[in-house]
């Protein structure tokens, strides 16, 4: 049979041809995936301490080297990076280092790259920029401490100090709140709950002053997880509670230039390097040196990198959103997700270069997390008689009809459906 180095997929819209995407993954040598990690190839989970991968997956990651990256606004180190997740899974952290199971890439938005032995770098990043941010955890810490002080009702003592444990992420490049645990003991008092999430972007705002002090007032940003997109001052906008809706749970203190977009092209500068010996951006671009906007990361791409040497790139998320409000007789949309930017880059890169580039959604609302929402999955009948499924509603909203983000393949079985077969994939590309 003869495989085609192509494929149609970059022109549908919420496709459930996973054979043909089997195909894509199998068979394509010139092949680079950007996966995201947390609903992708692992639960969503409230503690992230609870986070389980599987060996068939791990070893999955190892065979497709080198056109697999991941793209996490996680960390790999720490207590709750993503090696002691690898290392757990395979049971002897010196088999996942002598080995070569770490998961390569880029965490922290962009900023953290570590190859498969686990040899981390920050590439652009400062010292004392590193050491600021080793303050933030403790500061996450007093105003948890601080704000239930008001409420000592809510939660005995014992419970809301592992709370507080579990909700702040000591992370080394993104320090983190994450509200996750909070929601689950405050779901039948949201009021409360809005209030920590007001509390808590409060504090974000104040250490961005304190960076000011010190004359780092640019190294700097927030990112709200899940968000509504961004104000006109290019802020990402706090997504609220609702009685069935979580909102924004993660507050992460992150790296000016730390965003998952300008990480696509960091990676691609590499990966051209791996194939031609040569960095199409300098040996020392990193994601920090990258433009903000979209249109001039697709300009940068354009300008810079060999469309002959272009891999097919497949971009794989789950956090992708949007809502429309009503307001004085106007559609108000916010297109938001940490996810967004980055999938939206690679399909305005694959259209601009003419180049077949796929965008992969899975379905991560059957997790622990409550800000997901579903695919819409139907029986329809075609002209033969035979039923089959189609996909009649996507995860944003569906008065949402300029979306410029085009979902090609989605996966309504979420991680455990994308992983089984990425996992064949796997196998078939060392046959």
């Amino acid at each position: 049979m003869t495989f085609s180095l192509s494929s149609k997929l970059h022109h549908d819209t919420f496709s459930l041809d996973h054979n043909e995407l089997m195909r894509v993954l199998s068979q394509i040598p010139n092949l680079l995936v950007i996966q995201d990690l947390d609903g992708v190839c692992m639960g969503l989970v409230k503690d992230p301490l609870t986070r389980v991968m599987t060996i068939d997956y791990i070893k999955a990651v190892q065979s497709f080297s080198p056109h697999f990256c991941v793209l996490t606004n996680g960390e790999h180190v720490g207590q709750r990076g993503v090696n002691r997740i690898v290392e757990n899974a395979l049971g002897d952290p010196s088999l996942a280092k002598d080995g070569g199971y770490y998961l390569p890439g880029l965490a922290a938005g962009g900023i953290q790259w570590q190859d498969s032995f686990g040899s981390v770098a920050y590439p652009g990043v400062l010292d004392k920029e590193l050491e600021f941010l080793a303050t933030v955890p403790q500061r996450i810490q007093q105003r948890l401490t601080k704000f239930f002080s008001q409420y000592p009702d809510v939660m005995n003592a014992e419970v809301l100090r592992d709370c507080i444990h579990t909700a702040t992420l000591d992370n080394v490049a993104s320090p983190t709140a994450n509200l996750n645990v909070f929601y689950e003991r405050l779901v039948s008092a949201v009021s409360i709950y809005g209030e920590l999430q007001t509390a808590i972007a409060d504090l974000m705002t104040t250490l961005l002053a304190e960076a000011a002090q010190q004359n780092i007032a640019d190294s700097f940003f927030v990112h709200y997880a899940p968000n509504l997109g961004r104000d006109e001052n290019g802020l990402e906008i706090l997504r609220p509670v609702t009685p069935q809706d979580s909102g924004t749970t993660d507050f992460q203190f992150m790296l000016r230039g730390a965003v998952k977009e300008a990480g696509v092209v960091a990676i691609l500068n590499r990966y051209y390097y791996e194939r031609t010996g040569r960095h199409p951006l300098g040996a020392d671009f990193s994601a920090r040196r990258a433009p903000q906007s979209l249109e001039a990361l697709l300009n940068l791409v354009v300008d810079h990198f060999a469309p002959e040497e272009m891999p097919l790139i497949v971009g794989v998320g789950d956090t992708v959103n949007s809502t429309v409000e009503q307001r004085d007789g106007e559609s108000i949309v916010r297109r938001g997700g940490s996810d967004r930017n980055f999938l939206q880059l690679i399909q305005n890169m694959g259209k601009a270069m003419n180049l077949g580039h796929i965008v992969v959604y899975v379905d991560s609302s059957g997790g622990e997390v409550l800000n997901r929402k579903p695919l819409r999955v139907e029986t329809a009948t075609d002209e033969q008689g035979q039923t089959y499924q189609k996909v009649v509603e996507g995860p944003c909203d569906p008065q949402d009809k300029t979306d410029p983000l085009q979902l090609n393949v989605v996966f309504p079985g979420g991680h455990q459906q994308y992983c089984a077969l990425f996992q064949q994939a796997a196998q078939n590309r060392v046959q």
